[in-house]
C-alpha cells in the first residue's frame, strides 16, 4: 500500500487540508497520508519546490506525494504525474517540481486529464480536492498512472537565483527561514568543498558577519551568530540558542557571502 504525503500553503489548521484527506480515505479507507507540511508560505511556489526537493527522497520508493501550491488553479495551467527517481509526483505544472526534475529528470511524465478519476464537480478553485487527492487515492489502489492522460515531455521551471563563485569567495542569498528562525542558504557543501572552513572563512549576511564553519550549534557561545552546514547539506546562519531572523531582521532573499583573505 502505497503512502501518500501531502504538502500544501493552507496552513496547519486550515480545514482544506482534512478535506483533501477526507476525499482520499473515502475512496482508498487504508491510505497511509503522511503531512509534509502545510506550511509552505502563501503561493510561494519556490519555497514548496524547495520543500519537496529536499524532503520526498527520504521516503519509500513508490510513495505517491501530492504538492499543492497553486496560485494559478483554475487557470489552463496543467496538473501532471511525475515519476522522478523512485517517487511520484502530483501537483500543479507551474515550477514545483522543477528543482526534483533538474537533478533526476523524469521516467515519466503524464499531463492529468482523465476526468473518471476526478470527483464528479470540481470546482474551478480547489483542484487538490477534487483531481489530485482522488488521483493519489486511485493510484495508491494500484491504478496505472498512464491512463490519467496524454505523455507529456517536459516541466515548467522557476527562476532560481544563482549562486556565483571564484577563487576568493561564494556569493548566494537566503533561500528559506526555518521554523526556528535559522537563514537557509542556497550555498551548497559542494561549493565549500576544498576550500578553507576555520577562522579564515568570512559569512556575511546584511551587516551581520561571522568567521568560521562550524559542524553544531553548540561549538559557539549561546547568542553568538554562526555558520554551520545544516543537515540539508547548506550553508547555514543561526544565532545560538535563538531566532536569527527576527534577532537580526533578515528576510528570504538577503544577500549572503563568504569569503576567504
Amino acid at each position: 500500500m502505497s503512502i501518500i504525503t501531502l504538502t500544501t500553503d493552507f496552513g496547519t489548521g486550515s480545514p482544506y487540508v482534512a478535506t483533501m484527506k477526507g476525499v482520499i480515505l473515502s475512496i482508498n479507507p487504508a491510505a497511509n497520508i503522511v503531512d509534509l507540511t502545510h506550511e509552505v508560505p502563501a503561493r510561494d511556489v519556490g519555497r514548496g519546490a524547495i520543500v519537496l526537493d529536499d524532503v520526498t527522497e527520504r521516503f519509500p520508493d513508490e510513495t505517491i506525494h501530492v504538492a499543492v501550491v497553486d496560485p494559478g488553479v483554475g487557470t489552463d495551467r496543467a496538473i501532471v504525474f511525475a515519476q522522478i527517481g523512485r517517487q511520484n509526483y502530483l501537483a500543479p505544472d507551474n515550477g514545483l517540481l522543477s528543482r526534483l526534475a533538474a537533478r533526476t529528470p523524469p521516467t515519466k511524465l503524464i499531463e492529468l486529464t482523465e476526468q473518471e478519476y476526478w470527483l464528479d464537480e470540481v470546482s474551478s478553485t480547489f483542484h487538490g480536492r477534487d483531481i489530485m487527492a482522488p488521483v493519489a487515492a486511485h493510484l495508491s489502489l494500484g491504478l496505472d498512472p498512464t491512463r490519467l492522460g496524454p505523455a507529456t515531455s517536459e516541466l515548467v521551471d522557476v527562476a532560481r537565483p544563482e549562486v556565483q563563485q571564484s577563487p576568493t569567495r561564494i556569493d548566494g542569498i537566503v533561500q528559506a527561514i526555518d521554523t526556528f528562525g535559522n537563514l537557509i542558504t542556497n550555498i551548497t557543501v559542494e561549493m565549500l568543498a576544498g576550500r578553507p572552513t576555520d577562522e579564515r572563512a568570512c559569512v556575511v549576511c546584511n551587516i551581520y558577519e561571522t568567521w568560521g564553519i562550524y559542524s553544531t550549534y553548540a561549538e559557539r557561545p549561546r547568542g553568538t551568530f554562526v555558520a554551520l552546514i545544516g543537515s540539508n547539506g547548506r550553508l547555514e546562519l543561526a544565532v545560538v540558542g535563538d531566532n536569527a531572523a527576527k534577532m537580526l531582521g533578515i528576510q528570504v532573499g538577503c544577500p549572503v557571502v563568504v569569503a576567504w583573505e
